[in-house]
């Protein structure tokens, strides 16, 4: 497979997002690190995204959304998740939640819950619009390999393994997303990454 690095223009963009419709993979920016996205509906196109990155299978994947109204298609809303929304995005931040019958057990490795996140990253979320729907997306490298935040290090670990490369420069944060989970009691963080934890535990203390 011949690898393209892309600069995410408008025309570049709807290359891309017609690739996820037609079930392909493709890697982008967010604010945190690289991405290697699929339609998150589409088991078959999800299956692509484990395949490249040698990810093993009882690895969930998250999804990106663009707002709250795609997240709740896929997720369980509750009030507590409406306040980090509210507080924290768009931004780094990845939300566990009861999942939706719409989302596929493959993508949640046959977890009840699913990830979600709004990114604050403009191409990101154009591409979400024009793919119209919700993306799953880990980070676009080999697994036990450093997540990307260039496009040239996504090129490295995946070259061959996916057709286009949307380059959006260097990622704002380099760090993933933080990770907490709605679904215990009390809430846990999961991962700690680029918003600090204890800024998020009081907005919902």
């Amino acid at each position: 497979m011949h690898t393209e690095i892309l600069q995410p223009t408008q025309e570049n963009l709807r290359r891309a997002a017609q690739s996820i419709k037609r079930g392909e993979i493709v890697a982008f920016p967010t604010e945190t690190v690289y991405g290697l996205g699929a339609d998150g509906l589409n088991v078959a196109a999800c299956e692509k995204i484990f395949v490249a990155k040698g990810r093993p299978p009882e690895k969930p994947l998250s999804l990106l959304v663009n707002g709250i109204e795609m997240a709740s298609t896929v997720a369980e809303m509750s009030p507590a998740a409406e306040k980090l929304f509210n507080a924290f995005c768009p931004g780094a931040l990845t939300i566990i939640l009861p999942k939706n019958k719409i989302v596929p057990d493959f993508v949640t490795s046959g977890l009840s819950t699913v990830g979600i996140r709004f990114p604050a990253n403009s191409t990101t979320l154009e591409l979400i619009r024009l793919a119209t729907c919700p993306i799953a997306a880990p980070s676009a490298n080999l697994s036990g390999h450093e997540p990307p935040t260039n496009a040239q290090e996504v090129f490295d670990n995946l070259r061959g393994r996916v057709e286009i490369i949307l380059d959006g420069g260097q990622c704002q944060f380099g760090v993933s997303s933080t990770i907490i989970d709605l679904t215990t009691s009390p809430p846990k963080i999961l991962r700690h990454g680029a918003i600090p934890a204890e800024k998020i535990l009081e907005v919902i203390s």
